[in-house]
């Protein structure tokens, strides 16, 4: 047989009554001799795959609807469909089929469905033998035509007798006069059972029956029907609001009348499913499966259509941002764009992605940045909805644009500022918008779908980030930190408490996703100490907000957060709301003391040993829980630990370089370097000092001792004794930097001793260089160090 191919679509019915794309290619019919028949082949047009090897049976029923389309089952609940380019290549197939099957290519079904095997015993040579003939069409006989419709739904084979004798027969013209005319008598019992029939046949499930309804001439009418619902005291007005209040609007001509045509047919047939039919029952909702098909293969036909327009999609996004358009008619392209954009959701994922890889490339991301910040507040919704579609489908290719503005424009009008701004001035009390808003940053923020992303850009993840905290942080943190400059929130509004529990959603995300960023930018800012001031708010869902970003921080057990609360006191605020609370039985309390719990279990020995011996006394009075008293005990266990192992050890040992350690052991300088914060450098420093004082007298005893040793045995006298000092420089030792490469600050220590006239004058320079060295800090005590300090010597100490 030739092999004829025709472009076409496969589609896959799933589970969710929903139509999958499984790929483009083209299809032929072929005799295989392995099948023993001929067959429908699918090959990928991109790799030449096969997609699809259907042998047509005989006993299949092939459905043929809109001229382009070619609809069958293969087994149970598995529904294929072949969606044509060309409407010839479907007719070439159609006629494949019905000559296989012996049948007319007249027929739009080339079977009947066969009764399911639990329904079908004596019934299905009855139904076979079966012979529909159906009633005069009057008024008197209204109630035996609904019995009749109503009594062949349920049975395959009956519903498509009976689709034939209503279409054969033209029966839907005649219920309509006679709709007609029950209306102008205003006959409501009639209407009311006309309208029990049209539901029937709607349930009917068939295309050819649908066609007739939907035409033109008999749209109305059929929505005509629907507004007489026995259900209803008053009848509904459908037909009012379709011809006087729904309008369509061309905002920009198309030029393309099958494109218009299919526009007005989606939207009846919309309006008809979701309005003008009644809800379907749990048993009624897989009957209107063709009803549901028709509108979706309208809907990838309408997108399709438009995108292959690019000269249209250009003059819409150059109307839209241009400063001359009305605000009238840039509301109504606003609109037009975002139900484009919500007609691209019946795309499949592949095609979808290309859709707004298509939009980004007409510059959909510059026109948002302009209607965004726009008064109107349709045009500033329509736009939250449409970046919502856009940032969902593509957030990489949003990031990427973000980056590229760095270079090109200012802060304030970045992308990712400009939806920082519209989050927070959010004029809706209920924060709608805001709310919105907020998922998007969250989705651009979520490095979880950073790492699909980074097969093109492997840097992504890091960059934006860099980005993010660089230039828009301290936006997104603004109103928390205008809150709360003084010991209580000053503004106590509700709308301002429900901003500031969106933002401190927002950055207890941040802490959980971006470990080393944000904890630099809380550290740095002191941000954790201003949050916990909302504590005191009057609103008890900010403070639990408040206290739930406390939770977050503690539940990461990430020793440099732990410090930074240890060495600024920052459990008080939490306390303080504990005692406000007086014992109350309520998610506050809860809150409170699962977060010391945390602690317990979870063993975090330096917060939990912070809270007893800071808030012991208090918490040793609670006793309703088990928690308290078991960090009390956990704390004395440790203090026992210790007595133990300091009546072990020697009570005080000067330790010295020079003797090698367990390379396991850490440092205790290290440790203490690490630990201690800049509150106890004065004391570090003065214990220092005197540790290096007691040690230099014992080296100068040392080396005057060996000087008196070598003057008795070369025979030199004091005076020549004082030249080879002079000529070697001692007045004036000098020690080398000792370099701590784990101390995380820097500090200059100056230790000046001098015993007699004789003795020399020593200046010690210790450099501590810490784990990160900050710019400021190094400023300052370089500069400090250059006015005060001399390189001095020192022995370093030996690694391990």
């Amino acid at each position: 047989m030739t092999d004829t191919r025709r472009r076409v679509k496969l589609y896959a019915l799933n589970a969710d009554r929903q139509w999958d794309d499984r790929g483009t290619g083209h299809v032929s019919s072929n005799y295989l001799e392995r099948l023993k028949g001929v067959a429908l082949q699918v090959r990928a047009e991109s790799d030449g795959s096969l997609l699809l090897e259907s042998k047509i049976q005989n006993d299949t029923a092939y459905q043929k609807q809109q001229e382009t389309l070619i609809v069958w089952s293969e087994g149970d609940n598995y529904d294929l469909a072949l969606s044509f380019q060309e409407k010839a290549g479907c007719d070439e197939i159609w006629a494949k089929i019905c000559q296989v099957q012996g049948k007319d290519p007249s027929v739009e079904i080339t079977q009947e469905i066969v009764e399911e095997e639990d329904e079908r015993f004596d019934e299905t040579q009855e139904a076979s033998a079966f012979s529909i003939e159906l009633p005069p069409c009057e008024v008197e006989r209204l109630e035996e035509i609904n019995e009749l419709i109503a009594s062949c739904v349920p049975f395959p084979i009956k519903r498509e007798k009976l689709a034939l004798a209503l279409e054969t027969e033209n029966y839907i013209k005649k219920l309509i006069s006679l709709f007609h005319s029950c209306e102008e008598t205003s006959n409501i019992k009639a209407l009311h059972k006309l309208y029990e029939i049209f539901k029937n046949i709607f349930l009917l499930n068939k295309n050819p029956l649908f066609e007739m309804m939907l035409s033109e001439d008999a749209l109305f009418d059929v929505i005509g029907v629907f507004e007489y619902d026995p259900s209803q005291v008053q009848p509904k007005r459908h037909r009012d609001y379709l011809k006087s209040v729904s309008r369509f609007k061309e905002v920009i001509p198309f030029g393309n009348t099958e494109l218009i045509n299919k526009i007005h047919q989606t939207y009846r047939v919309q309006y008809i499913q979701d309005v003008v039919l009644p809800t379907p029952s749990v048993f009624e909702e897989n009957m209107l499966s063709t009803l549901s098909s028709f509108i979706f293969f309208n809907k990838v036909e309408i997108v399709s259509l438009i995108q292959e327009d690019e000269n249209f999609l250009r003059v819409l996004f150059a109307q839209i941002t241009e400063e001359s358009t009305e605000d009238e008619r840039r509301r109504d392209l606003v609109l037009f764009l975002k139900e484009f954009c919500t007609f691209s959701q019946t795309l499949q994922p592949q095609n979808r992605e290309n859709f707004f890889k298509a939009l980004s490339t007409l510059g959909v991301l510059q026109t948002l940045e302009v209607t965004l910040a726009m008064d109107d507040i349709v045009i500033k919704t329509a736009s939250v909805d449409i970046l919502t579609y856009v940032v969902e489908h593509g957030p990489s290719m949003v990031r990427e644009y973000s980056l590229q503005q760095e270079n090109t424009c200012e802060e304030d009008q970045y992308i990712v500022n400009v939806i920082i701004e519209q989050m927070i001035c959010d004029p809706d009390p209920d924060l709608g918008m805001a709310v919105q808003l907020s998922s998007i940053l969250r989705l651009l923020l979520d490095p979880d779908n950073m790492l699909t992303a980074s097969v093109v850009n492997k840097s992504e993840k890091t960059d934006f980030l860099n980005y993010f905290y660089k230039h828009c942080m301290h936006n997104l943190v603004a109103p928390v930190l205008a809150n709360t400059s003084e010991e209580t929130p000053t503004r106590e509004t509700s709308q301002n408490a429900q901003l500031l529990s969106l933002i401190l959603e927002l950055l207890s995300f941040c802490v959980e996703h971006h470990v080393y960023h944000i904890r630099n930018f809380i550290i740095q800012r002191d941000l954790l100490r201003r949050i916990l001031v909302l504590m005191k708010s009057r609103h008890t869902f900010l403070v639990l907000s408040a206290l739930r970003f406390m939770r977050k921080i503690i539940g990461l057990k990430d020793e440099f957060y732990n410090r930074h609360i240890i060495n600024g006191n920052l459990f008080a605020p939490i306390i303080e709301a504990f005692k406000a609370n007086n014992g109350r039985y309520n998610l506050m309390d809860s809150a409170i003391i699962e977060l010391f719990e945390f602690i317990r279990t979870e063993e975090i020995k330096s917060l939990a040993w912070h809270i007893v011996e800071k808030y012991g006394k208090f918490f040793d009075k609670i006793d309703y829980v088990r928690t308290f008293k078991g960090l009390r005990t956990q704390y004395e266990q440790h203090q026992e630990r210790l007595k133990d192992r300091g009546t072990i050890e020697s009570p005080h040992i000067l330790r010295n370089n020079r003797f090698r350690r367990d390379p396991r052991q850490l440092d205790e300088d290290e440790e203490m370097w690490f630990n201690n914060d800049e509150d106890d450098i004065d004391d570090m420093e003065s214990n220092l000092n005197d540790s290096l004082s007691y040690k230099l007298d014992n080296e100068f005893d040392q080396f005057n001792k060996k000087i008196s040793e070598r003057k008795s045995t070369l025979g030199l006298t004091y005076s020549e004794l004082d030249n080879v000092k002079k000529y070697n420089d001692l007045e004036n030792v000098k020690t080398l930097p000792i370099n701590r490469g784990t101390s995380p600050r820097r500090t200059s220590l100056n230790v000046s001793h001098q015993t007699s006239q004789s003795s020399p004058h020593l200046e010690v320079q210790t450099t501590r260089k810490g784990l990160v060295d900050y710019d400021e800090d190094s400023d300052e005590e370089e500069n400090e160090d250059e006015g005060n300090l001399s390189n001095t010597t020192k022995r370093p100490r030996l690694s391990s």
